[in-house]
């Protein structure tokens, strides 16, 4: 069966999943997230590519991103894939692939969908049963969102700015957000929509990525 496309077109978010080869364990401890962190910072700079959202768990990460140009995507996540792995192989002496073949990804509706994947995102170490609260922990952009807290790589998306022009109202507004109930269906449909590579957004959104993209 054919690959589907990847599309990646300039200024388009994208939600972005890597995880390691058989789930297996991609960070074990402070300084491999410390690591990931760095390459993710310089790598970004490079290839023009906002983070707008993150977590690091320890088989996988989610990114919330939109690049600058049109291939700016794949030459990110390539170098980044490789430059962690190459660390990662000699630190831990090992050898073999770290990560699960292609990344996985989707295109990201701002209309409706943008702050949904966001706390999608976020929400994961709960998820996992990792901790009871996101913002115990701390590789995630959640304490960004949340608590004004700050990550060199962090670019907030206009939708987050957008909920509130005060910067401690956003905070508290942004809180309230996240601690609201999230649908099993939403979830669900963030989930699929990133595995699949389909637009995650509105039927009219996908109507016009399938349109302007054939995706």
């Amino acid at each position: 069966m054919a690959r589907r496309p990847r599309i990646c077109p300039a200024g388009m978010p994208q939600h972005v999943i890597q995880r390691g080869n058989n789930r297996q364990v991609c960070f074990q401890d402070l300084s491999d997230f410390a690591t990931y962190s760095m390459y993710l910072n310089r790598y970004r700079q490079k290839f023009e590519v906002d983070i707008h959202a993150w977590v690091f768990m320890s088989n996988h990460t989610h990114l919330l991103l939109t690049p600058k140009t049109d291939d700016g995507l794949s030459a990110f996540m390539k170098s980044l894939g490789q430059c962690y792995a190459q660390y990662y192989n000699e630190r831990h002496e090992r050898t073999g692939g770290l990560w699960e073949g292609r990344f996985k990804s989707c295109l990201v509706d701002t209309e409706e969908y943008f702050l949904q994947c966001q706390r999608y995102i976020e929400l994961n170490p709960v998820k996992a049963g990792m901790v009871d609260y996101p913002g115990n922990y701390q590789w995630s952009s959640y304490l960004c969102h949340a608590y004004g807290g700050s990550a060199r790589f962090h670019s907030p998306h206009p939708c987050y700015l957008a909920l509130q022009p005060d910067p401690d109202r956003r905070l508290v507004s942004y809180r309230s957000f996240v601690a609201s109930p999230m649908a099993e269906a939403l979830t669900e449909q963030i989930r699929y929509s990133a595995i699949s590579g389909l637009a995650l957004g509105s039927e009219e959104f996908k109507r016009r990525m399938a349109e302007q993209f054939g995706g």
